[in-house]
């Protein structure tokens, strides 16, 4: 399989989100959440997004507190975390303030029951302007609902959607090194809706060409055991 970044309807939509948050008028808040069900290119999608802009990403863990929260994003933004959790919050600030950066929290949804810590990233993007990405799973949005002073921020509200045929299609043409014929299109659309499912198929389609000596593979050949 190819090893570059493959553009779906989904990573389409989530890029002109972040074009309209870079470019917003100042006196907007530049806050976005994006969700959905697991396996449907989220992190993924943020992480190349992140990697080409400068952006800073930060992945949430079950057990984290505010201060783990503080202390990754300080390390992050390539310093040494403080000791004090003031100084934490302040090394963030003074750091996004002269070198402003898109700041991408993953995992979100760990973060929906402490609302200390929620609005302690609310006061980072007030105090310093910088664009802030929510990333959570299917269901986020209603978990942060609740905290009505920071869901008004967020002027964009991206869901991704299972892919479409013309993803699975496109997706193939860009990644599969094997050429699949129409019908295969539609069997791995039909049994894949999902974006690392879809890519198993790739594979799959990619051993039976080998193996089989052929050119194209066709669904026939796909449900070969």
């Amino acid at each position: 399989m190819r090893q570059i970044f493959a553009r779906t309807s989904n990573v389409t939509r989530f890029c002109g989100a972040m074009e309209r948050l870079q470019e917003r008028d100042a006196a907007l808040p530049g806050m976005a959440l994006v969700f959905g069900e697991p396996g449907l290119g989220k992190t993924r999608t943020a992480l190349w997004w992140a990697v080409l802009n400068n952006g800073v990403f930060i992945r949430t863990k079950k057990l984290m507190s505010g201060r783990w929260l503080l202390e990754e994003i300080v390390a992050e933004l390539g310093e040494a975390p403080a000791y004090r959790t003031s100084d934490l919050f302040r090394q963030i600030v003074e750091q996004l303030l002269s070198r402003p950066r898109t700041l991408i929290v993953d995992e979100v949804d760990y973060l929906c029951y402490d609302a200390r810590v929620l609005e302690t990233l609310r006061d980072i993007h007030d105090v310093t302007g910088t664009s802030m990405v929510f990333l959570g799973m299917d269901g986020a949005d209603r978990k942060l609902n609740r905290y009505r002073h920071l869901y008004d921020r967020f002027i964009e509200i991206i869901r991704f959607q299972p892919l479409t045929r013309d993803d699975v299609a496109d997706v193939a043409g860009q990644l599969c090194e094997v050429r699949l014929t129409g019908d295969a299109i539609d069997f791995i659309y039909g049994d894949a809706g999902r974006f690392r499912q879809v890519l198993k198929w790739f594979y799959k389609a990619e051993v039976i060409a080998r193996v089989n000596n052929l050119e194209e593979i066709s669904a026939a050949d796909l449900g070969r055991k």
